[in-house]
């Protein structure tokens, strides 16, 4: 029975990290303000980092599902890429708040995962798929609250990398 239940969650994770659609925001659009808490117990609002950082909000799916797992582990084990940079990043679902602490836990994630449990901030960034959880999207936002690039071709083995390559593509000042 686990390992069925194990099989039919992999595969609404699969499902879920696909979007039908592509968001309605676009590069250059004014990013959606929000105020969600992390596993830390925090409180973070993106109006709180205007003209200190670039924002980097990696939504994904689910929380401890195959996928997840992967890029979750790919920030941890190579978030010092990232942290070059003059950029904060976040990992951020629709999972309760108790799940994705569970699932910093198991991962060991050093960085604030966010919990949107009501699904506002999704809606407000157009990932929320068919299935009702977040598609697997990152958003690159500026110090000014602009998204400078939207990135739905995520690979999570590589998520960090990538995250890292993107920022400097995108002239991010290193720290």
């Amino acid at each position: 029975m686990k390992k069925t239940s194990s099989i039919i969650c992999t595969l609404l994770s699969i499902i879920a990290s696909f979007s039908l659609f592509a968001t309605d925001l676009k590069v250059g659009d004014q990013a959606p303000n929000f105020n969600l808490q992390a596993t830390t117990g925090d409180y973070y609002q993106l109006s709180d980092y205007k003209g200190e950082k670039v924002i980097v909000l990696a939504w994904y799916p689910m929380a401890n599902t195959r996928g997840c797992t992967i890029e979750c582990k790919s920030l941890v084990e190579k978030g010092h890429l990232i942290r070059e940079y003059k950029a904060s990043y976040f990992m951020i679902s629709v999972d309760p708040l108790d799940d994705n602490r569970n699932f910093a836990k198991k991962t060991r994630a050093d960085f604030p995962m966010l919990s949107d449990p009501t699904k506002e901030t999704a809606k407000a960034y157009d990932v929320l798929n068919f299935v009702r959880v977040a598609s697997r999207v990152t958003f690159y936002i500026s110090k000014e609250g602009k998204i400078l690039k939207i990135d739905e071709d995520i690979n999570p083995r590589t998520a960090a990398e990538d995250i890292a390559k993107n920022l400097k593509l995108l002239k991010v000042t290193r720290s």
